[in-house]
């Protein structure tokens, strides 16, 4: 049985992040012993280390849940999970894009600036001071 710190230290967490994914149910509750402490199995490290790497992946806590109902669950198969990771990709990729289109509006931006220039005639601030009047 570890107790919290142990817990933390051997997945990698903080304290703070088994209670939250206590609270939210990533992770049972843990019961606690005659003194009052929360005490865990050495399953609960590698279900924390599972998270921590679906969250490396990208995957966000609700869909975390999703992927470790799938793991647990003997009737399903790999092919809800190649779906979820398969999704997650298209995700991944959709920013990807919306990342590219970003770096070349801001190279752009970039290309255009004179910096020997007052910023009054600054023309990355005049696109900026442009893209907030048209959202109001």
């Amino acid at each position: 049985m570890l107790n919290s710190g142990t817990l933390a230290q051997r997945a990698g967490v903080n304290k703070q992040t088994i209670r939250y994914y206590e609270r939210i149910g990533l992770i049972e509750a843990a019961p606690r012993n005659e003194s009052g402490y929360r005490v865990y199995t050495e399953e609960v490290v590698g279900r924390i280390r599972f998270i921590q790497s679906a969250k490396g992946l990208g995957f966000q806590l609700t869909e975390i849940q999703e992927l470790l109902s799938l793991r647990i669950d003997r009737r399903s198969n790999c092919d809800r999970v190649r779906e979820k990771a398969f999704g997650k990709r298209e995700d991944i990729r959709r920013k990807i894009r919306d990342l590219k289109r970003l770096d070349r509006v801001l190279g752009g931006l970039i290309d255009s600036c004179d910096a020997r220039q007052p910023t009054d005639a600054c023309p990355i601030l005049a696109a900026l001071d442009t893209k907030s009047k048209s959202r109001t």
